[in-house]
């Protein structure tokens, strides 16, 4: 079933129900409209489209505009399993990420993704929150993860835990996708719990 706009009186899409969410947390912590884009390195205009539902996100914006937020992506994504987004290339050169799992607690956020990774593909990931942690696990293809001044290389059946408080990135080998299960754990600063 497919929420309604009240204000437009047609159906609610994703992007509308991402801007609300946005909208909201940073209503929420008294964050002007022009704060926000700066520090999520994004345009004015874009976060506006953005919060309005007139531009798609993409998973690069939503990770920008997470950190500043200081908030997990689950807090911006549709709040339902099997969930899609696709990195600014798409699915054809670029990252897309299933939404598999949100678990949360009182203290702890735990996000569980598939990730499928072009072959090729490269994937760059700001800095989450402090304290988020990222669990890999290879599936299919090999991926070279690096973060801080380590670099390291999974295969199928590799795993993999690092801190993603950090700039991090994952890369697909040229010759064939890359799937992987990703556990990202965010700690809830006060016991907070998120939207």
């Amino acid at each position: 079933m497919t929420n309604q706009d009240p204000d437009r009186g047609t159906p609610e899409t994703p992007a509308v129900r991402i801007g609300a969410r946005i909208r909201a947390l940073r209503a929420v912590r008294g964050m002007p409209l022009r704060l926000l884009a700066e520090e999520a390195g994004i345009g004015k205009g874009s976060l506006s489209e953005l919060e309005t539902g007139r531009r798609n996100p993409t998973l690069d914006t939503l990770y920008a505009v997470a950190r500043p937020l200081g908030v997990p992506l689950a807090a911006l994504l549709d709040d339902h399993d099997g969930a899609t987004i696709a990195s600014s290339g798409g699915a054809a050169d670029g990252l897309v990420a299933t939404r598999v799992r949100v678990l949360r607690t009182a203290t702890m956020v735990t996000e569980v993704y598939l990730l499928h990774l072009a072959p090729g593909a490269v994937r760059a990931s700001p800095a989450h929150v402090d304290g988020v942690v990222e669990q890999l696990t290879v599936l299919a293809g090999t991926a070279v993860i690096e973060y801080g001044d380590q670099r390291v290389e999974l295969a199928a059946g590799d795993h993999l835990a690092f801190p993603a408080d950090q700039p991090h990135s994952y890369r697909a080998d040229a010759g064939m996708a890359v799937e992987m299960v990703n556990v990202i754990t965010t700690p809830q600063a006060g016991g907070e719990r998120q939207l």
